[in-house]
């Protein structure tokens, strides 16, 4: 069994996989003032919840936007599971060809999203992150890594909203929303989602313009479920996407 962990700025996603199968995925808060301890607590608490005994794991592999926690989650694994954890970087082996200014620069989270995506869905493909950031990658025909965009995410806009604007208060986005709204609220909620989907119609309309012809989105992260409904393009929702592709760069890169 192997354990697989994300580290976004906002939250870790983890999962465990046995014999290519996900058991389950979790997410914990990202704190870059827990000690490795603190976190060794966390995951063990989340592994037995979900009845997986933490001896139990053989290895792992670890993405991370977070530089403080590429050195404090593997040594909480270490203390938990005596594993080690392989951390996605330099020298790891994608099979991607990154057609970029410094393919070093390029945050490992894409990396393992395009690589997951890549390998379930037919290119050309686009690659829609929805988290602290919105990214947007783009797969050529060829399966190369040409390029993408990083947007403000959902919920940095409304809350950078909120908090700049005197009477507009801070609010949910769990109730649907109408095109038009009728009171602040509503408003805000309909600028949020609608506009928001909006966008990516829009962004996907001007990639495939851009390329001259069709192309797969793929949609994951924790906002992408209060996005989709809105969206007028297909989209395919993948909400353990990232899990998928630190399993697949697992197998690539064990026998390294």
């Amino acid at each position: 069994m192997i354990l697989v962990i994300d580290v976004g700025n906002t939250n870790i996603v983890l999962g465990c996989i046995e014999d290519g199968k996900q058991l389950f995925s979790a997410r914990l808060s990202s704190d870059r003032q827990k000690t490795s301890e603190e976190y060794a607590l966390s995951i063990g608490g989340i592994l037995r919840m979900h009845g997986v005994d933490p001896r139990d794991i053989e290895g792992g592999i670890l993405s991370s936007v977070v530089p403080y926690l590429r050195s404090v989650l593997p040594a909480a694994i270490k203390l938990l599971t005596d594993a080690e954890l392989m951390v996605v970087g330099s020298g790891i082996r994608t099979g991607l060809n990154i057609r970029m200014d410094d393919p070093a620069t390029v945050g490992s989270d894409l990396i393992v999203s395009a690589v997951a995506a890549k390998d379930k869905y037919k290119t050309p493909l686009a690659i829609i992150d929805m988290g602290t950031a919105t990214t947007l990658v783009v797969i050529d025909q060829k399966g190369d890594y040409i390029g993408g965009m990083i947007i403000p995410g959902l919920w940095v806009s409304l809350n950078s909203l909120s908090s700049q604007a005197a009477q507009l208060p801070h609010i949910d986005l769990n109730a649907p929303a109408k095109l038009l709204g009728k009171n602040t609220v509503d408003c805000m909620r309909a600028g949020s989602l609608l506009g928001c989907a909006a966008m990516l119609d829009g962004l996907l309309d001007r990639v495939e313009e851009e390329m001259g012809e069709p192309i797969n989105a793929v949609l994951t992260g924790g906002v992408a479920p209060l996005i989709l409904p809105y969206c007028r393009r297909e989209l395919h929702l993948e909400p353990d996407l990232l899990i998928h592709g630190l399993w697949l760069l697992y197998e690539k890169n064990r026998k390294n």
